[in-house]
């Protein structure tokens, strides 16, 4: 990750005051489509001031994006990012790898040597970045992961989730040679627009990829890379 270099003006700082942890909250429930309830800004107090991961990133003096993760079992060597996002106006600018370097660069501070977190699979540009670009490894697929949520991303959609985990100290995972392929499971380019367009056909999206991921795994296949044009790719296990 060594071309992630913080670009000039941007500055990732620690939420030490309770107006930081009010911005950061409020920052996020802006990402989030207004759910004021997705990261509390007493939870997120907490949780700072107990030593956990909680920062802002700030474009000058305006906060545009937030990232906060809690250590997780074994406490020692893992911790698990809960959430992430970067004010939509600045969206994929990279600002969200500089998040995630400076995330990778404060657990190798505290020997953390793995990073977890979920992320939804009907989203490509999320799974391009944690499968392609951070090179993470799939671990889980969840189905429903937590149950109906209200905020404007994922009202009124099952909360399917895919768990990764990046380790720190190690290579990215590769995306597997054509030749390891032994099958892909594809989604949309677009769920957002989807959602926002054609809700009932992206409903669809959801069961079909869902049913589809689950049937590969049950063959004993493992989520091997993602393709922007194949999907998911599947893989027998090493």
């Amino acid at each position: 990750m060594a071309d992630s270099a913080t670009p000039p003006g941007i500055d990732i700082r620690p939420l030490d005051t309770v107006d930081e942890v009010h911005a950061a909250s409020r920052v996020l429930a802006e990402v989030w489509g207004g759910d004021n309830g997705g990261m509390p800004p007493n939870l997120l107090r907490a949780l700072a001031h107990a030593g956990n991961y909680a920062v802002g990133l700030y474009d000058g003096d305006r906060m545009v994006g937030a990232s906060v993760a809690f250590f997780a079992a074994p406490a020692a060597r893992s911790m698990h990012s809960h959430i992430t996002g970067v004010l939509p106006d600045l969206q994929s600018k990279g600002l969200g790898r500089v998040l995630k370097q400076h995330q990778r660069e404060w657990a190798l501070a505290r020997d953390v040597g793995h990073i977890t977190w979920t992320f939804d699979p009907l989203v490509a540009r999320n799974a391009h970045f944690n499968l392609r670009t951070l090179g993470t490894r799939v671990t889980e697929y969840l189905v429903n992961h937590y149950g109906p949520m209200d905020d404007g991303i994922n009202r009124g959609d099952e909360t399917d989730r895919v768990m990764v985990s990046w380790a720190l100290a190690a290579p990215p995972v590769p995306t597997p040679a054509d030749e390891r392929v032994v099958a892909s499971v594809a989604i949309p380019h677009d769920i957002e627009t989807l959602r926002r367009e054609a809700p009932a056909d992206a409903a669809t999206w959801r069961l079909r990829v869902r049913d589809e991921i689950l049937a590969r795994l049950a063959e004993g296949l493992v989520i091997g890379g993602f393709d922007d044009e194949r999907g998911y790719l599947f893989v027998r296990p090493a």
